[in-house]
């Protein structure tokens, strides 16, 4: 099985522009990331995806693979499919984040090892939630799951609800779990999802793999034990530098 790893990385973040050609300690997060994910013996070959010649540029110059791609597409799902479109070679796609500089190769080996079995369609990772914090933060998803590992729903709201109980006690009811954001995806299904019109469920909640369960298609989950740390803000890099 040959699996590609694709690093979607753009310029115009509304939130931190610039962000993957950003320093940390002395090498950019695009070259973190790229570093990080080419340790991991499961990837085929790993390929960095741009809209933007300064990041193209920057990824040749420490001598990564790089490619160059619409500036239309609206998430790194539709950009990672049009690069695997170019490289029909590959089995599977696995999309890596651009902006966790410090991803474990272990992740992404254990969401390559998902599609050991040949019914995965879609693959994606979940760690246990240990706080209150993460359980009430938006900005983490959480993911109920069903006896098969597979993900029956993501929110970002705590789900389900403990009925009877207060807030502060529904951790000690219940084993909830939060997304961690990388997915592998079969090739020919990656494919079919990005053709996939927006739907009324990815409208209400912001989250686009509801897309993709609206729709009728299976994800996968592996539990991670590893915390993964993105940058979306310059306050982000302030609180990464400091750890």
């Amino acid at each position: 099985m040959k699996i590609l790893g694709v690093i979607p990385a753009r310029y115009a973040s509304s939130r931190f522009p610039g962000k993957p050609l950003v320093d940390i300690a002395g090498k950019s997060m695009i070259q973190r990331v790229y570093e990080q994910a080419k340790k991991c013996k499961d990837l085929t070959e790993v390929i960095v995806a741009t809209d933007d010649k300064r990041i193209f540029d920057h990824v040749v110059g420490f001598h990564g693979m790089v490619v160059m791609t619409s500036a239309d597409h609206q998430s790194g799902t539709d950009r990672c499919a049009e690069v695997a479109l170019n490289q029909p070679e590959y089995d599977v796609v696995i999309n890596i984040q651009g902006d966790e500089p410090y991803i474990e190769p272990e992740q992404i080996s254990k969401l390559a090892g998902c599609f050991n079995d040949p019914d995965t369609q879609i693959a994606t990772l979940i760690k246990k939630v240990q706080n209150e914090q993460d359980l009430f933060n938006p900005n983490a998803p959480k993911v109920v799951v069903n006896k098969r590992s597979e993900a029956v729903y993501f929110s970002r709201s705590p789900l389900p609800y403990i009925r009877g109980q207060e807030q502060q006690s529904w951790l000690r009811h219940y084993t909830y779990f939060k997304h961690v954001g990388i997915y592998g995806y079969q090739a020919d299904i990656l494919q079919q999802i990005t053709k996939l019109p927006v739907s009324a469920l990815e409208k209400a909640e912001s989250l686009e793999q509801l897309r993709w369960i609206e729709n009728g298609y299976q994800i996968k989950v592996a539990e991670t034990e590893f915390e993964t740390f993105a940058v979306d803000t310059p306050e982000d890099l302030t609180k990464l530098e400091s750890r």
